[in-house]
């Protein structure tokens, strides 16, 4: 039987976890992915760590410790105690990989908190401080790409922080984090820091195009509209993968990889396909590049195992195709812009949405582990 994921991995595809819980850690089966299903790495974001904390009991001993501490522990410390412990955790998992790979790969990305993601001064912030509170090499901090995300970014990464730029979906924006990222590197080694040491993933979110696009096609209902339905997706992403390549053979990263500046891979996120009439592993069979990063959940990961169909590289040499692609989509009256902006301002809301939630949740937890507490100590505390 071929091994799809090694396939994969052999087209210097590096395969991601798009999830972690303290469960996949305690019970072997992060590490079992990482040793049997070539899995280099692991993202996390606020969603995720929502319903590993709202859905279960697996963090009821870390919030009954600090409820018992009776230190008045706000939800916010109490989220980022055990979020930073599972990243941590996780990180000396993957630190054999990101060894052998020479800090390549074998990342763990935690994110700030995303009610700053109009705050570059807070974010810098916040950034510094996780990379503090998770004190491993292999961590990246996951930065959004707004605007006020662009000079955070710069910031950080000239303060020798790894980060993963996140909610990327427009080419002009990738641009952008791309330049910020160089910025980044320039005034590092302006400061005297050694680069080599400072890497970087730029999330790029493929699934949510065709989400969007694709209702816009259907309200149209003609049968150009529905012949470009699933497409703008693949076209998008193909797209940035050339910007990718232009930029790295221009002069000014040219220059800083000579100094020993590691390149910002591109990251596909979001590749799980939300419509069932497209294969389940379109966003990884169309998707396929050397040097790119492809995030998956579990489920998604087995869909390729079973039944993928990797064929070799399928980005290059495709652009022609990917600019008529979205070129039909502005000829049908659907403006590109409207839809990247719309898709940004969706994922911030919806990732700060999560963060209250997971605010609300273990909220609930502390309250519930305190009053258990008090009353396994017969109504008395000290």
């Amino acid at each position: 039987m071929t091994d799809n994921l090694k396939r994969l991995a052999d087209e210097s595809v590096a395969i991601w976890l798009d999830d972690l819980s303290r469960a996949r850690i305690t019970s072997g089966n992060l590490a079992d992915l990482v040793h049997r299903r070539h899995v280099t790495g692991v993202t996390t974001n606020p969603s995720i760590f929502q319903t590993a904390i709202a859905h279960g009991d697996q963090y009821d001993n870390e919030l009954a410790e600090l409820a018992a501490l009776n230190l008045d522990v706000t939800a916010e410390e109490a989220i980022r105690l055990v979020t930073t412990a599972d990243v941590r955790d996780a990180a000396d998992i993957l630190r054999p990989v990101f060894d052998t790979t020479g800090g390549r790969d074998g990342h763990v990305s935690i994110e700030v908190d995303p009610r700053l993601a109009h705050n570059a001064r807070a974010t810098i912030a916040e950034a510094r401080q996780l990379a503090h509170l998770v004190a491993r090499p292999n961590v990246l901090i996951k930065i959004p790409a707004t605007k006020a995300g662009l000079p955070a970014i710069t910031e950080v990464i000239a303060s020798g922080i790894s980060v993963n730029v996140t909610l990327i979906f427009s080419i002009s924006r990738y641009r952008e984090v791309l330049n910020a990222y160089c910025a980044g590197i320039e005034k590092a080694r302006a400061a005297g820091l050694n680069v080599s040491g400072i890497h970087s993933v730029a999330s790029f979110f493929v699934s949510r195009m065709d989400t969007e696009v694709d209702m816009r096609l259907k309200a149209l209902g003609t049968p150009a509209a529905r012949q470009a339905r699933g497409k703008a997706a693949v076209a998008n992403t193909r797209l940035a993968y050339q910007a990718y390549r232009e930029f790295v053979a221009g002069e000014r990263w040219t220059q800083l990889e000579k100094a020993g500046a590691n390149r910002q891979r591109p990251l596909w996120a979001s590749t799980s396909v939300k419509d069932p009439a497209y294969k389940d592993t379109m966003y990884v069979d169309e998707l396929v590049a050397p040097g790119i990063v492809n995030t998956m959940r579990e489920d998604t990961l087995q869909a390729v195992a079973d039944h993928g169909h990797i064929t070799g590289d399928t980005i290059s040499g495709t652009y022609e195709q990917a600019r008529a692609d979205l070129d039909t989509l502005g000829r049908l009256g659907i403006s590109y812009e409207d839809v990247v902006q719309l898709l940004e301002d969706e994922g911030v809301e919806k990732f700060t949405r999560s963060w209250n939630d997971l605010l609300d949740s273990t909220t609930a937890a502390l309250i519930r582990l305190t009053t258990a507490g008090t009353r396994q100590a017969g109504g008395h505390r000290d």
